[in-house]
């Protein structure tokens, strides 16, 4: 007869083995994000004693663009839905936030309410359309979308049509005892700093729950989740939802960071960068999207400092990241921080 007590003890060990590693996993990528805070942090000083507004505005774009780079990220590297059309959301969230802000009110609370109502709807509507399809197939159907609804933005003159809207005021946000101003930009970008950050930890925490355990489950064997006794179409639709909110709202502070939404907002290589970010950060990892943004913002403006074909030298560079470093700069990182936290954990 076999021997239970020793089957019952090696599944015992192997279960620990498998909570150690995962306990490694996430305080390693917790790591990261406090590093990339008092990097931030450390930046904003630096860029201070030059007194040029420039690095600045330029470093809360590459937030802005990495908040909307890990709702990309939720859908590719938690899920593994790839979509090509994900800057339907935010170009909508960019041109809610706009029209509220200069034809209702400059209020930040007021855009950002009125922006997650309907990213909430639009996102419902999408989400019921495109989870119907898996593969290359999803792909090209939320690509399709974003063609659809970029290009009536695009016609449409009340909007601005192919000028977008100009003339958005300046937002002051008001706290019970402090005010922020996105003329202010210091303290707009840790403003958004805050912001993303809160967005990461809030994604964090929320993969950390049954929900996002079967969340995983679906990018792991989406076929074998229904004898789990869960709808694999539900939980895709909450995250589809989920990923354009998280993007509608990042784009909903484009406009308070630069007085304009622009139609292109929306376009297919908007898209393309998001994926783009993902990959260089490291896909799944939800805070390589940042480090990404940062790599590929500074990238861009470097290059566009020496020629206008800065998206040929920045694709040679994204090809050969992708031969070399296919796991991205984190997904590179995480291995060996896993391993060094998980040596530590052993000798304590």
């Amino acid at each position: 007869m076999p021997d239970v007590s020793s089957s019952t003890l090696n599944v015992g060990v192997t279960h620990l083995a498998v909570q150690r590693h995962e306990r490694a996993s996430r305080n390693a990528l917790r790591y990261l994000a406090y590093l990339f805070v008092a990097l931030a942090l450390v930046f904003s000083v630096v860029a201070g004693m030059g007194g040029d507004v420039f690095y600045y505005r330029l470093a809360t774009e590459a937030l802005i663009f990495g908040g909307f780079a890990m709702s990309v990220d939720l859908l590719l590297g938690i899920t593994g839905m790839l979509s090509l059309g994900h800057a339907l959301f935010f170009g909508l969230g960019a041109y809610v936030s706009g029209l509220v802000l200069k034809g209702i009110a400059p209020s930040f609370w007021l855009a950002m309410g009125v922006t997650l109502c309907v990213a909430l709807v639009v996102g419902t509507v999408a989400g019921i359309i495109a989870i119907r399809v898996r593969g290359v197939y999803f792909a090209l159907i939320t690509f399709g979308m974003a063609e659809v609804v970029s290009k009536a933005v695009y016609n449409t003159r009340e909007i601005g049509g192919s000028d977008g809207i100009i003339g958005i005021p300046i937002v002051h946000v008001d706290f019970l005892f402090f005010s922020v101003s996105s003329n202010s930009a210091l303290s707009f970008f840790l403003f958004v700093l805050v912001l993303v950050m809160g967005l990461y930890f809030l994604l964090e925490a929320m993969l950390q729950t049954p929900f996002g355990r079967l969340v995983k489950a679906i990018r792991a064997n989406e076929s074998r989740v229904p004898f789990l006794g869960y709808s694999s179409q539900h939980a895709k639709l909450c995250v589809f939802i989920l990923a354009s909110v998280v993007a509608a709202l990042s784009g909903a502070l484009y406009p308070m960071l630069r007085g304009f939404v622009s139609p292109e907002l929306m376009f297919f290589h908007t898209s393309a960068d998001a994926v783009i970010t993902v990959i260089l950060g490291g896909v799944g990892t939800l805070i390589g999207p940042l480090y990404g943004s940062v790599i590929l913002t500074t990238l861009k403006s470097v290059i566009g400092t020496y020629t206008q074909h800065q998206q040929v030298v920045v694709g040679v560079l994204f090809m050969l990241s992708v031969i070399f470093v296919p796991e991205g700069l984190i997904g590179h990182i995480k291995p060996r921080l896993n391993a060094w936290l998980m040596r530590g954990e052993a000798k304590s």
